[in-house]
């Protein structure tokens, strides 16, 4: 019995302990299966994107492909109170103490461009935005104090009297969406050249064509007619870019006839594009490249309201030809760029969009009784009087550059531009009536023309120690050939501003050295 009982207990051990063991596995097993983790989802590494050129990345999760660009650059200009003008009007122009000797400029700039294949072709986007800070300067109050005056939108220092914050602007320079051959958006002008307005230069007030380096509105067709061969028909907006002054001379005062404004500003709103076509061969040689432009000139009224009348539209045209030759026998990558234009009532096309359109530059003089001399000059689209058509104003001018590569860390420019302003006769006799009434014009009508010549000739040096950074100098020297008679002379109102006092001026032709010192680098 003892025996039997043993045997029996020892079983059931036996027995409950295989049990355990098995609950123990399954409990044990169950709890590792619970403790193992999940299978991780496959890590989407950023892909390049190669075939849009370098540095084109597959945005993850897409077919999109997106490339990041820009600069940062920082200017000197020497003998200016602009970034990069020379000292032809205001207080620059005036050559008083007001006048900066230099002013300094800083920008950031971002670019965005994205790539899509599709049925229809590459979709594309292009957005460019920068940031800038730009000295500022000073003018006269009229009391003998100053006032702070903003340049590219700089507001008034922290000072006791204004409590306010230096600041930068933002620009928005191109935002545009190209599909199916179509661009719309803001985009440089199909009238432009690939150079814009620099062949060779930094200089921006180089006449003799156009640029639109920030863009202007447009929509625009290009048709890819094959070995380099482009063909674009585009409407652009006009109001910002494309019209200079319409001059309702009854309006002239004194005041704006001394800074070289001819009358009352007459633009009225907006009536039509501007209408552009344009043909482009770009090869392994060069370009060659023909433009034309339709530009409507669409006045406001006679006088301060609707009943005054209005003259009735104008339109005006502007034709460009331009070449560059790649690779000129004096050197690797040596090119010759340039462009002529003639414009009737588009005077915009020929002046680009950065250079001034009034012209008031002081000098010496030798003429008795005289305090000063002065060049004057103003520039328009047309200019009308009261019970008017509209006059149109015709200028014509070419511009080149040449650049040497003496190394692949050197490079030299050599640049020149030059315009003619052109008034017809009944535009002169309608200028020349406000210059002898509002400003004693002594040579009277016989000796009055209103007609300038513009040109501009510099040189450049760039040294870039790495790639993609460059430092640069660029030295221009600026001349106005204004065409009233020799020994004319004007007499001026009080001109506080740019502390001018009331006194005679000589009508004189005027000068003046502009220098540039950069440094900029690409990513």
């Amino acid at each position: 019995m003892t025996f039997g009982f043993k045997s029996f207990d020892f079983k059931r051990r036996i027995r409950c302990g295989v049990l355990g063991f098995a609950a123990g596995l399954m409990a044990c097993s169950g709890t590792q299966a619970a403790d193992l983790p999940l299978k991780a989802k496959a890590v989407e590494y950023i892909r390049v994107c190669s075939q849009y050129g370098a540095g084109f990345y597959y945005i993850p999760g897409t077919d999109t492909c997106v490339k990041l660009g820009g600069y940062l650059r920082t200017d000197l200009v020497v003998n200016s109170n602009s970034d990069f003008d020379p000292a032809y009007n205001g207080v620059a122009g005036a050559r008083t103490r007001l006048g900066n000797a230099y002013t300094s400029r800083s920008r950031g700039d971002l670019n965005i461009d994205t790539r899509t294949a599709t049925e229809y072709g590459t979709v594309r986007t292009f957005f460019e935005t920068g940031l800038t800070w730009t000295d500022a300067t000073y003018s006269g109050a009229g009391t003998g104090a100053t006032v702070y005056s903003s340049i590219g939108g700089v507001q008034a220092p922290n000072n006791a009297n204004s409590g306010g914050v230096a600041a930068g602007t933002l620009g928005v320079y191109s935002a545009f969406i190209q599909f199916a051959g179509f661009t719309m958006g803001k985009a440089i002008s199909q009238f432009s050249v690939p150079w814009t307005n620099y062949p060779a230069n930094n200089y921006d007030d180089l006449p003799g064509g156009t640029g639109w380096v920030t863009g202007v509105n447009q929509f625009t067709y290009t048709a890819n007619l094959g070995q380099g061969v482009t063909a674009s028909f585009s409407a652009q907006d006009q109001v910002a870019h494309a019209t200079t002054n319409v001059w309702n001379v009854s309006a002239a005062t004194a005041a704006g006839l001394a800074a070289g404004a001819y009358g009352g500003s007459d633009i009225g709103g907006t009536a039509a594009p501007d209408f552009i076509a344009m043909l482009r061969v770009d090869q392994a040689w060069g370009l060659f490249q023909a433009s034309v432009a339709a530009h409507d000139n669409h006045a406001a009224y006679y006088g301060a309201d609707e009943t005054t009348g209005h003259p009735g539209d104008k339109w005006g045209w502007a034709a460009q030809l331009a070449l560059s030759i790649k690779n000129v026998p004096t050197g690797p990558g040596d090119t010759i760029s340039m462009s002529g234009v003639y414009t009737k009532g588009a005077s915009r096309y020929d002046f680009n969009e950065n250079m001034s359109t009034t012209y008031a530059m002081y000098g010496g003089t030798a003429i008795g009784g005289a305090y000063q001399s002065l060049g004057l000059a103003g520039l328009s689209d047309s200019v009308f009087v009261a019970n008017s058509e509209q006059e149109l104003t015709t200028t014509y001018g070419f511009r080149a550059g040449y650049t040497h590569n003496w190394d692949p860390y050197w490079n030299t420019g050599v640049y020149g531009g030059w315009a003619a302003v052109r008034y017809n006769s009944t535009a002169k006799a309608y200028i020349c009536g406000a210059f002898v009434t509002g400003l004693s014009l002594s040579s009277g009508l016989t000796g009055c023309n209103p007609d300038f010549n513009y040109g501009a000739v510099g040189l450049i040096t760039r040294w870039t120690p790495v790639k993609n950074l460059t430092f640069s100098a660029d030295i221009a020297y600026t001349m106005l050939d204004q065409k009233y008679a020799n020994g004319s002379v004007v007499t001026l109102p009080l001109q506080s501003s740019i502390a001018k006092p009331n006194a005679l001026y000589e009508l004189k032709d005027q000068s003046t050295v502009t220098m540039l010192l950069r440094a900029q680098r690409n990513w």
